[in-house]
């Protein structure tokens, strides 16, 4: 079995499932190449305005990479081809223009955790476990995914995690930053949907205008694009759901936003 990446959507919010169960949903090759064409079907699908990542099954987020994969993906000129593909995949979810939630519970190891810090938002069950291991593999650890993790929880826990290669409980990764809050396990799923819900009946073009400043803000200066942030505010300004949100705050009622 080769693990599978499914889409499942509910009305404005869709769910990618990593779902390669008999190995606690470790990521295979197939799995990182269907990344990036999954990503470019939500960002195309107008009714899609948040998408959550989960693990199928009770276990896993995602456990890591699927190391039984390694002697023929990750040695010589086939490591090159691994280190490309990933980066693809990983581009592409953090080009996603629409809101993307981690939904964490159990394992998410190596891999699955380079996944989860792609997302804007991570929610953790109370039996999530985190660790970024390469160094007990001898693996080099590629500048992007360091300059992510130190963005999200700084240089320090960045060095602790990446020298030690230790797992980190739900409750430390919520106190150095890695994800924004924990829940039970049991009510995790129902909590997660319930914040998209509300991100979901926000504005999707301020939703999207604050993600793009967001995602431009991150980069170094030069790198930045202060054109885009520019034309994402001028857009929300000149929109239908503008006008919407003026009538609805002065009519006192719930405004019912198009993305328009």
């Amino acid at each position: 079995m080769s693990g599978e990446l499914k889409i499942k959507r509910d009305g404005p919010i869709a769910q990618m499932v990593f779902d390669h169960q008999e190995r606690r949903n470790a990521i295979t090759v197939d799995m990182w190449d269907a990344i990036p064409g999954a990503v470019q079907t939500l960002q195309d699908d107008s009714q899609v305005r948040v998408v959550i990542m989960r693990g199928a099954g009770s276990e896993a987020f995602v456990s890591g990479a699927d190391i039984s994969e390694f002697e023929r993906t990750r040695t010589g000129n086939a490591g090159r081809v691994y280190d490309a593909l990933t980066a693809r995949a990983f581009a592409a979810l953090q080009s996603l223009e629409k809101p993307l939630i981690a939904c964490i519970h159990g394992f998410c190891i190596g891999g699955g955790a380079a996944i989860a810090l792609t997302a804007d938002l991570r929610y953790a069950a109370d039996d999530a476990r985190f660790a970024v291991p390469p160094a007990r593999l001898g693996l080099g650890y590629h500048t992007a995914g360091i300059r992510t993790l130190i963005r999200i929880v700084g240089f320090s826990e960045t060095a602790d995690l990446l020298f030690t290669a230790r797992r980190v409980g739900a409750d430390e990764a919520r106190h150095i930053g890695l994800v924004n809050e924990v829940f039970a396990k049991g009510s995790l799923d129902a909590s997660v949907d319930q914040l998209a819900e509300m991100i979901a009946n926000n504005a999707p073009l301020t939703i999207q205008s604050a993600k793009i400043s967001l995602q431009e803000l991150a980069k170094l200066e030069a790198e930045r694009d202060a054109g885009r942030i520019n034309h994402s505010i001028e857009r929300c300004y000149q929109s239908e759901d503008f006008k919407e949100g003026v009538r609805a705050f002065l009519e006192k009622r719930k405004p019912e936003f198009r993305g328009k």
